[in-house]
């Protein structure tokens, strides 16, 4: 799917959207061919459950989400297949059942990829099954037939809340991927102003350079999703295998907003997190602490955190966060991030989450009291 599919538009694929709806009991029948003012309610709600941007309309991201929301678990037998890996909500619900009992699949990410084959496989050889790694009728009764092994919160977030307390509080070393987001014939945002043009991609790379400095300079390795002028844009499923490839701990993609009525402003961040409560608690620890030191570094409105499943947060293995840095349309916000030293800030206020985001939760410090100048010195004091 190239175009998005909204109201008015007609045709085979509405079709399909419609009775993918009507089987999650969204719409009463799928009925025409007809995408109408009922169908886009629907889209938006199915939308907002999922933690996906609510606009009505079904791009790439929502048709695949609605796509794999037709499986339940138990309808189809899932297996690895390397090629075309099996996606479903039935994947996400079996990753989520073995990592309750203690099996180790990563984050439940609705792909039936290898590790997750691992997994199954493990749990055939425990409970006397073969071990295939495909999850049929024998091995459905299994896993239903047993109860949790592991209590206290969702597997997969202790083990990630436990990774970042061991890791200590120093930064040399760590890794992090930064993503500047768009770029190349995708600008993002535009807004044209006489002879003055901005756009999201360019602010939102000079925005990461200024990151990668300062990071850089507090000994982190720091990796680009993008350069300042790409030749092809890189979709987000490529951003978050990226970071996956690079072993990243940390991933912050960088955005700006827009909107059509310009008195809308502020800063929101994003983390992992679905409709139904689940969510990454570290990533929704960085997210915090990244919008409360912009708000209170900047002045900018404080629009939240917020949970959303972007394939760019649910398909990486680390904790990421998303950041909208104002809206580009708002003259207010215009104004502040076209200034340099504004944007200076707000790298600053990123790097002082950042080392907050490595320190025990008991031993923090208040919002807006870190130097980051102190990190580089202390940096130079080691080397």
């Amino acid at each position: 799917m190239l175009r998005a599919i909204r109201r008015g538009d007609r045709g085979p694929a509405v079709s399909e959207i419609k009775s993918i709806l009507a089987g999650l009991q969204l719409l009463p029948a799928a009925g025409d061919d007809e995408f109408d003012h009922a169908t886009e309610q629907a889209v938006r709600a199915f939308q907002q459950s999922r933690g996906l941007t609510v606009d009505g309309m079904v791009g790439n991201e929502t048709w695949r989400a609605l796509d794999a929301a037709r499986w339940r678990l138990g309808a189809r037998t899932l297996y690895h297949a390397v090629s075309e890996p099996l996606v479903g909500e039935d994947v996400r619900a079996l990753q989520e059942r073995l990592l309750e009992m203690g099996y180790d699949v990563g984050r439940a990410d609705g792909i039936y990829g290898p590790r997750t084959a691992r997994m199954v496989a493990t749990f055939q050889r425990e409970v006397g099954l073969s071990p295939d790694g495909s999850c049929g009728p024998q091995t459905l009764h299994a896993l239903r037939r047993l109860g949790r092994k592991v209590v206290g919160g969702r597997p997969q977030w202790l083990r990630e809340a436990e990774f970042f307390r061991q890791s200590g509080p120093a930064l040399v070393g760590k890794r992090i991927v930064i993503d500047p987001g768009h770029g190349a014939t995708d600008p993002g945002v535009v807004v044209q102003d006489g002879a003055l043009r901005w756009t999201e991609a360019d602010l939102a790379f000079d925005l990461a350079a200024r990151l990668e400095g300062r990071l850089g300079a507090a000994g982190m390795r720091v990796h680009l999703t993008r350069g300042p002028r790409p030749v092809t844009p890189l979709p987000d499923l490529d951003r978050a295998q990226l970071a996956n490839e690079l072993g990243a701990d940390l991933l912050i993609s960088l955005h700006i907003d827009g909107h059509r009525n310009p008195a809308a402003d502020g800063v929101a961040t994003f983390h992992y997190g679905t409709g139904n409560g689940v969510t990454s608690t570290v990533g929704e620890r960085l997210a915090g602490l990244v919008q409360r030191e912009i708000v209170a570094r900047t002045g900018m409105r404080n629009c939240r955190t917020h949970a959303k499943t972007w394939e760019l947060l649910r398909l990486t293995r680390m904790p990421a966060v998303r950041v909208d840095v104002g809206y580009l349309t708002s003259p207010v916000d215009r104004a502040r991030l076209v200034d340099p030293l504004f944007r200076e800030r707000v790298a600053e206020a990123v790097v002082a989450a950042v080392q907050r985001m490595y320190y025990p939760v008991d031993q923090d410090v208040a919002t807006g009291s870190i130097d980051v100048r102190t990190l580089r010195a202390a940096l130079s004091a080691t080397t």
